[in-house]
């Protein structure tokens, strides 16, 4: 007898099941998709104990004669793919022709559907894949589709379903996805004979932003301007870095209209956001992607959450531009509110220090580090050209100082007040308490200049009396190499010595290092571990720990508040650091009064 053998029908639709239905959403997933390849223009989702023991779909879509609506009982029938060409220009959201007899192998079904120029609809049942019962009903147009019991024939998945409030919140997010996938179809949800929502058609994709995430926040969102790369286009929406949390599921991505989830794009909208963010933190994004459709390859999942792009590179920098972009007009939309003031009086006379001009070869080598200026008019080329005499330090213990502030500042009106243990900036604004952290300003304005002069015309750098060897190791060696070019804007010359060793011929002019083989090995295996996509990347972290690095050399100056703020808000994003701690914390007076008048009621 042979040991292989044939799978019974029903027993092959089961096992189809457990790939494409997972729990009651995963159904909800595979028949609204369906409503909406009909053409529906209004879907109404009905659910009982979180799915498990009903979940019915209503839509008004185009219907199936008697006939089609019998072979799509059947496994792999579908009227959406007719032969393998049309695998690679799909634009419907199914093809498969598994989701319906795969659900009805599991369940108790019955479905009701009507053409809309027909005079009867059908209406059949099917119990754990049987067929129980045909014939003609009378309904509307369109398709009703109800699952009972769902696993009831096959236990062991039953037990894996979780408690019916999870499993509807399941549910309910499937549902939001799709609405926001198709803001033109009226969706409607009840739950336990209470309606949970309903969205009418015709509702632009802001305004179901918004109802998902509520007023506060939709009054936050940032407007990504229209994008269109090589047979690509993206619009969308994102929350500042602030609103960033754990985890990618806040991340709304519909390509061709469907529901996914791809690495690439995650890291584009990150990078987008530059050193926004801190560690382990993800932005709130809702993305609408149009894209040829023999670009993308949808048939790699089974549920088709997941897909593979044939050039991920190109759209990961799409969306990198199109959030850069609209985080710059939401930043310059904000400034022109900023007012002025005259006149700012410090709490306590600022240190003058001698300010000498020239090259660095002109500058005296026996000057006192106190003796040198703590702002220098030629790091204004970090914002914009401007044909200035450089001026530098007398000594190599100070990393590039904070650069002077510009004629007309941008900075909100801050009042300083005073110094906490020299180390905060303690600012009066027209809100309420503002404590500046001059050690992060300063990253950020030494953050945002090397990425300046990498754009322009390259960082200085300082050629090694002695190079410095290091064996990192074949694989990272390789990977320091691949980004060679970045490693040369940030002023860090690397070159192949063979046998998975670098040579390092050069450092930025500014940065003065104890122990470089330590700093240089640590940055690339911190290269390595992260499994960095692009190039760009790479020279994002760099100017990072170069920017860190040279404010910790530093010591603090708050009583320079005033004059770091001028400098500070001339940077693309002043409010946090390169790795996103805040550069300001406000204390607002409503805040404060708050906290005093509570004291005040609990008897202090």
């Amino acid at each position: 007898m042979p040991r292989i053998r044939i799978l019974p029908e029903i027993l092959a639709s089961q096992v189809a099941a457990g790939e494409v239905v997972e729990r009651p959403a995963s159904a909800v997933k595979e028949l609204v998709e369906n409503s909406l390849d009909a053409g529906a223009g209004e879907i109404l989702v009905e659910i009982r104990r979180g799915g498990a023991a009903l979940l019915r779909v209503i839509d008004d879509g185009s219907g199936m004669s008697k006939d089609d609506a019998l072979l799509s009982l059947e496994r792999h029938a579908t009227s959406k793919l007719a032969d393998s060409a049309g695998l690679a220009s799909i634009r419907t959201l199914g093809f498969r022709g598994e989701a319906v007899p795969s659900i009805a192998s599991v369940s108790r079904f019955r479905l009701i559907t009507r053409e809309p120029e027909a005079v009867a609809g059908t209406e059949i049942a099917v119990e754990g894949g049987v067929m129980r019962d045909v014939r003609e009903a009378g309904c509307a147009p369109g398709t009703t589709v109800e699952v009972k019991d769902l696993f009831f024939n096959v236990p062991a998945r039953r037990k894996f379903l979780r408690a019916e409030s999870t499993e509807s919140a399941h549910v309910e997010h499937q549902l939001r996805m799709h609405a926001l996938a198709a803001a033109g179809v009226r969706f409607r949800f009840r739950k336990d004979e209470r309606e949970v929502f309903d969205l009418p058609a015709g509702m632009s994709r802001l305004d179901r932003v918004r109802w998902m995430t509520g007023n506060d926040l939709g009054r936050e969102l940032i407007v990504l301007p229209l994008t269109h790369g090589n047979g690509v286009s993206v619009e969308g929406f994102v929350l500042p870095a602030i609103h960033a949390r754990k985890g990618r599921r806040h991340q709304c991505v519909f390509l061709n209209g469907r529901p996914v989830e791809d690495g690439a794009i995650s890291r584009g909208l990150a990078e987008g956001f530059r050193s926004a963010l801190s560690d382990g933190l993800h932005p709130a994004a809702w993305l609408w992607i149009e894209m040829e459709p023999s670009l993308v390859d949808v048939n790699v999942h089974p549920a088709k959450r997941e897909i593979r792009l044939h050039r991920p590179h190109e759209l990961r920098e799409v969306l990198t531009e199109a959030v850069r972009e609209g985080l710059a007009k939401a930043e310059a939309a904000k400034r022109p509110v900023f007012k002025v003031e005259a006149t700012v009086a410090p709490a306590r006379p600022v240190e003058e220090r001698p300010v000498f001009h020239g090259t660095p070869r002109e500058v005296p080598r026996t000057a006192a580090p106190r003796e040198w200026p703590a702002s220098l008019p030629v790091q204004q080329r970090m914002f914009e050209p401007v044909a200035a005499p450089a001026v530098a330090p007398a000594t190599t213990s100070l990393p590039v100082p904070v650069p002077e502030a510009p004629p007309v500042s941008k900075a909100p009106p801050f009042r300083y007040v005073g110094t906490l243990h020299d180390r905060f900036a303690i600012l009066e604004s027209e809100d309420g308490l503002v404590l500046l952290d001059p050690r992060a300003a300063r990253e950020r304005i030494l953050y945002e200049r090397w990425l300046h002069d990498a754009d322009g015309r390259g960082v200085e750098s300082q050629t090694l009396l002695v190079p410095v060897l290091l064996e990192p190791g074949p694989r990272e060696c390789e990977l320091a190499l691949r980004h060679r070019d970045e490693f040369a804007k940030a002023g860090i010359e690397l070159e192949d010595f063979g046998s998975g060793t670098l040579r390092v011929g050069s450092l930025p002019d500014f940065l003065k290092l104890a122990d470089v083989r330590s700093f240089l090995t640590g940055l690339i295996d911190e290269l390595a571990g992260g499994q960095l996509p692009g190039s760009r990347v790479a020279f994002d972290l760099l100017a990072k720990l170069l920017a860190r690095r040279a404010a910790l050399v530093e010591a603090p100056r708050p009583h320079e508040a005033l004059r770091l703020l001028d400098v500070l808000f001339r940077c693309e994003l002043p409010y946090c650091a390169p790795d996103g701690r805040p550069t300001l914390t406000e204390f607002s007076i409503k805040e404060l009064e708050r906290r005093f008048s509570g004291a005040k009621s609990a008897g202090f």
